[in-house]
């Protein structure tokens, strides 16, 4: 058996979010694309007595340490399926921002997934992988894929985007989390007695992100759970006026927020924008990022 496996895992941010009406079992249909950016969590596997789990790095506080992280999760479901002794230890080391709608558990879930996969030498398919990680959460496949896709479904089916250059972000992290399901509630409560259309990924979003075009795609971002995660935390507007004040071509709250994302023409630009952020006072942290980024992979 390997001694170690230490695999990275990037953030994602939602360039469109389309969100459907709620269906019976309480989930929303969406047309997700996810765009992978240059933030990385980083697992690493060991052998050890029994399953354990630990974190390192900023926000480090806050992630759980017991069964319900999805590092945990991800080896449980990967060992049962092959019938292994689940004994391993998982470090998470963090730097993706914790409850910031940018897919920080789920990129620890396939991260660990992989890390346990070659640690344990199960040899799992693509596929398999694939399908563990949609019975973890509907973000934890795109993690495994990286790179651009749009998620369908209730965001675990995806299908690979072709992007065509290089866009570059400034990512402002909020004070303290907001739950995603309290979002999805805002989202049903803002929209209730209103049709609601099918989600479908808009045609100028996805040639934007062929041709590499920067400022197509700013004009094509959209988030439909924007409204909801401004209506729980309306200090938002005042962050995302800041960066665009500040030279940003686009901004948007990423996915259920409360993280920020600003999509700025050049690194020169970005620096600017995060800069400003900081002063502005509106966000805890500013980080830049460039896109796309590879899934998880074993370094």
């Amino acid at each position: 058996m390997t001694a170690a496996v230490t695999v990275r895992v990037p953030a994602k941010v939602n360039v469109q979010l389309a969100v459907g009406a709620a269906r019976p079992d309480g989930f929303h249909d969406l047309a997700n694309v996810f765009l992978a950016v240059g933030l990385y969590d980083e697992v690493t596997a060991t052998p050890a007595d029994e399953l354990r789990i630990t974190c390192s790095g900023p926000d480090a506080g806050q992630v759980p340490l017991d069964r319900t992280n999805l590092a945990a999760r991800a080896a449980l479901a990967l060992a049962e399926r092959y019938g292994i002794d689940p004994a391993v230890h998982l470090h998470i080391a963090k730097d993706i921002p914790v409850a910031g709608g940018m897919a920080g558990g789920s990129a620890d879930g396939a991260a660990a997934l992989v890390a346990c996969d070659a640690l344990w030498g199960t040899g799992a398919s693509r596929d398999e992988l694939l399908a563990i990680c949609a019975e973890l959460g509907s973000d934890v496949p795109f993690s495994l894929v990286g790179g651009a896709a749009l998620g369908t479904g209730r965001g675990e089916k995806l299908t690979p985007i072709e992007v065509g250059g290089t866009f570059h972000w400034v990512f402002a992290v909020a004070d303290g989390g907001l739950s995603t399901p309290a979002v999805y509630g805002e989202f049903d409560r803002l929209t209730a007695g209103m049709e609601v259309p099918e989600p479908t990924a808009s045609p100028a979003l996805l040639a934007a992100l062929r041709s590499g075009d920067s400022g197509a795609l700013a004009g094509a971002l959209s988030n439909d759970l924007q409204p909801a995660a401004l209506s729980l935390r309306p200090s938002l507007a005042d962050t995302l006026a800041a960066g665009t004040e500040a030279g940003a071509l686009a901004a948007l709250v990423s996915g259920s927020g409360p993280t920020t994302a600003f999509l700025v023409p050049d690194d020169e630009t970005a620096e600017k924008v995060a800069a400003a952020l900081l002063t502005s006072g509106t966000c805890r942290n500013a980080r830049v990022a460039a896109s796309p980024a590879p899934g998880a992979h074993v370094i």
